[in-house]
């Protein structure tokens, strides 16, 4: 990469991390840990990526868990390859039923939302195909948190207690007891430097390896999975877990000054990042701290999610199709409506013309772009009593609309918000990105590759560069760090600027870079988490 090393224009602690065998870049340091002991035991970055993955519902659980979905972009053998760990909703499902049972939108909270759990099986696919260790083996280190305990990291704590006040006051009483039991013991959350532990939790991790993830969805979990489903009035049944596959996808991408940038294709949200960066080629970015820089980036997020929020589902029920919407022609066309004053996304026409991210990558040259997530923090605010199994809320992002693209049918898969990012040069592998967070996740990716490709930045700078993220109509939301002058500027050519004084609202990235000659690694972690980055 073509970038000053030293070179970190914005405060900081960090600097970026080399190393040559080895590295894991995630948002909890005993979770980066646990994979650099799978790498250091024989395992490859693929299952370092499993390793870790599995140690953030441990370690991490506010924001992911072993009832969530995942998604993997994994560099081995010289090729790419997307895999799509993300669960349809249940065949019992309607909106019909749902409009029938007083439902206007599909709730956040509770049995409805809850979609089938992808990532235990994605684990095991990802395991089978490419992993040198067994699934037991590398799950081992995130048993051994679950049973032995650890003490909660300070932003962990705090995002614990805010889950725990809102499913007090918003959740399902009576389903969401478990969920208490497990990450409330005795009535509390634990605080920072409190010990937590889970020994049902280990225990359901040690099946899923032995199992090789079979026993989650045809098995004993399977069944207590069913049960309690049908107990509390939800729709997700041991027939939909046992018709579960994760599926390999053929990922796609869009040419960005040299470099390819690549996503998971729909359902993912990884198309408005490509989408945003096709539009933003067109134009030259000689000075990164500038009004124009900014107010262009802006604009064309702004519509690239007009056209997501209007196309993006299942790939298969999709109106237009990928080639349409990353085409050069309407590229040309959509970048036409980028002027000099700010507007309000609207979609156009191409026919016409809660989450954790982690980075891998060891000394044989594979890497792993991984991400993995439960929604909204915890998810559903339901554990499945015994189990230690937080479930997803992802069909919460269904509409009740029929004439929607992404309305809700049986066994589709929803718009998705989890994406990870790939960067490569040629027919060889730059690295793993990503930032998770939401519909901040295409933003991320777009000012992330900007800070790299258009500003030399070295991957802790690009991490550490104040963010902007846009929200809905002119309304852009920036951090306290962001240039007061450029702000006051681009409230003067019509945007809604807000400053937003909670760090977590712009995202959690890192970033592995490969040097084309050497093949040093370099990695940069969030210094808005407590990510940390384990070398070797």
């Amino acid at each position: 990469m073509n970038y000053d090393p030293l070179y970190q224009p914005y405060p900081s602690y960090r600097v970026p991390v080399y190393a040559k065998k080895g590295v894991v870049a995630t948002s909890q340091p005993l979770a980066a840990q646990a994979g650099l002991d799978v790498l250091k035991k024989g395992g490859n970055a693929i299952d370092a990526a499993i390793a870790t993955a599995a140690a953030l519902t441990v370690l991490e659980p506010t924001s992911n868990g072993i009832g969530g979905d995942a998604f993997a972009l994994v560099w081995t053998g010289g090729k790419l390859h997307g895999l799509n760990a993300s669960g349809p909703a249940p065949q019992g499902i309607s909106i019909k039923a749902l409009k029938a049972a007083g439902h206007s939108e599909m709730p956040k909270l509770g049995v409805i939302p809850v979609t089938v759990p992808g990532a235990p099986a994605g684990w095991a696919e990802l395991s089978r195909r490419f992993g040198r260790l067994t699934l037991a083996e590398a799950l081992e280190p995130a048993v051994r948190y679950a049973e032995e305990g650890y003490p909660l990291a300070p932003g962990l704590a705090r995002h614990w207690a805010r889950a725990a006040d809102i499913y007090a006051r918003q959740g399902d009483a009576a389903a969401g007891r478990a969920w208490f039991e497990t990450f409330a013991p005795g009535g509390r959350v634990p605080a920072a430097g409190e010990m937590w532990r889970s020994p049902d939790h280990a225990a359901t991790l040690r099946r899923i390896g032995e199992s090789s993830a079979r026993d989650f969805y045809e098995g004993e979990l399977a069944e207590r999975i069913h049960s309690f489903m049908a107990e509390h009035g939800g729709y997700l049944t041991k027939d939909d877990l046992a018709a579960f596959q994760p599926e390999w996808v053929d990922p796609i991408s869009v040419s960005y000054r040299g470099y390819d940038v690549w996503e998971i294709p729909p359902n993912g949200q990884g198309l408005i990042a490509l989408a945003a960066l096709n539009l933003l080629k067109g134009f030259d970015f000689e000075e990164k701290e500038s009004v124009i820089a900014y107010h262009r980036q802006m604009e064309a997020m702004k519509l690239a999610f007009a056209d997501g929020e209007k196309y993006i589902t299942e790939e298969r029920k999709m109106g237009v199709t990928v080639e349409e919407l990353l085409s050069e022609a309407y590229a040309e066309e959509r970048r036409k409506l980028i002027g000099d004053a700010a507007r309000s996304p609207e979609a156009g026409d191409p026919r016409a013309s809660g989450t954790v991210y982690l980075a891998t990558a060891d000394g044989e040259g594979n890497m792993v772009s991984f991400i993995q997530s439960n929604y909204m923090g915890f998810g559903s605010g339901l554990v499945v009593p015994g189990t230690g199994i937080a479930l997803q809320n992802r069909g919460h992002n269904f509409s009740l609309d029929p004439d929607q693209a992404n309305a809700l049918e049986p066994g589709k898969r929803t718009y998705h918000t989890i994406i990870p990012g790939f960067l490569t040069r040629g027919d060889e592998a730059v690295g793993p990105f990503g930032v998770m967070g939401g519909f901040m996740q295409p933003q991320g990716h777009v000012q992330v590759v900007m800070n790299t490709v258009d500003f030399h930045l070295n991957p802790q700078a690009a991490l550490d560069s104040p963010r902007w993220q846009w929200t809905k109509s002119k309304t852009i939301l920036v951090e306290t760090g962001f240039p007061q002058h450029i702000a006051q500027a681009l409230a003067r050519k019509g945007h809604d600027i807000q400053v937003a004084l909670d760090p977590s609202m712009f995202g959690r990235g890192q970033i592995i870079w490969r040097d084309r000659g050497s093949g040093v690694l370099c990695a940069g972690t969030e210094s808005r988490a407590d990510g940390s980055i384990a070398a070797w």
